[in-house]
């Protein structure tokens, strides 16, 4: 699996870097100039986890973010939506490449915060990539009167390198490389460090109306729970970023979703749930 991932990487970066000299030729004769290339994803998140986007200085996004229980849960539990956890979020860009966020999860009661870094854009002449850095804390506050729980033994740290490219007007892919680290976890057996490669796409079918995926695969033998998985779709509206999504994981921060998704997404253990983000300029 490991090459598998190495081999579609190694040969996203050839065809990119391939089809980006050909168009700075082609560009070049034309005299155009070299410009950003904008609007890989809709929003900063693709389903779960962190989209390349970064916004511009002094906007404020206002998330919330609900999923609810299993669809295989029946009708008695209206096949999961009596169950529900939500994460309030707020993410403030301190420039055009900067952004700080903090939310809290009513799931295992969360608070999470988070830096993200845009490293490179992608151009239409030169630059053939986006490269964004994201690191996070999550901080796990739910009482557990069987353990003396430290506030140290209560973090989990998250660092991960997103790239990115916008192939076309309607298709964006990207990789991320992640890297999480649990201060305690749940059993001797179980790593405190855990690698995993993350995979998003976007398809866009219309101006506003996008289809999403995402995919996170763990590296290691017999860990515990399953690779998170999702599916939905973009809706933008102005201001508004709705995305309406099915996924495996109930969990709404990196340093859950990643190493404890406990949903077979084929065997039906899939949850429906949607972020709601508004943009406000405020600076």
């Amino acid at each position: 699996m490991k090459k598998h991932y190495l081999t579609l990487f190694i040969l996203l970066i050839t065809l990119s870097a391939h089809s980006q000299d050909m168009l700075e030729q082609l560009r070049e004769q034309s005299g155009q100039e070299s410009e950003a290339v904008l609007g890989i994803f809709k929003g900063t998140r693709i389903i779960n986890g962190q989209s390349i986007e970064t916004r511009g200085k002094g906007n404020l996004d206002v998330i919330i973010s609900h999923r609810f229980g299993r669809i295989n849960s029946g009708g008695y539990n209206l096949f999961g939506l009596d169950d529900s956890n939500v994460r309030l979020g707020l993410e403030y860009s301190l420039s055009d490449r900067i952004t700080l966020g903090f939310g809290r999860n009513s799931l295992n009661k969360v608070y999470d915060g988070f830096v993200k870094g845009r490293i490179l854009e992608q151009k239409t002449i030169g630059m053939p990539l986006s490269a964004t850095w994201v690191s996070d804390v999550s901080v796990y506050s739910l009482k557990r009167p069987e353990l003396p729980m430290t506030f140290q033994r209560r973090l989990r740290y998250v660092h991960q390198v997103i790239v990115a490219r916008k192939f076309s007007p309607l298709f964006s892919l990207q990789l991320m490389p992640t890297l999480v680290h649990r201060n305690l976890v749940s059993s001797e057996t179980e790593p405190n460090n855990l690698a995993a490669l993350g995979i998003g796409s976007r398809l866009a079918l219309s101006r506003r109306v996008s289809l999403t995926g995402e995919y996170y695969y763990r590296f290691g033998k017999e860990l515990p729970g399953y690779n998170s998985l999702g599916i939905g779709v973009d809706i933008e509206t102005g201001g508004h970023v709705f995305q309406l999504h099915f996924t495996n994981s109930n969990e709404m921060t990196p340093s859950g979703f990643i190493p404890s998704t406990q949903g077979n997404f084929f065997d039906g253990d899939i949850h429906f749930g949607f972020n709601v983000v508004r943009s406000f300029q405020i600076k």
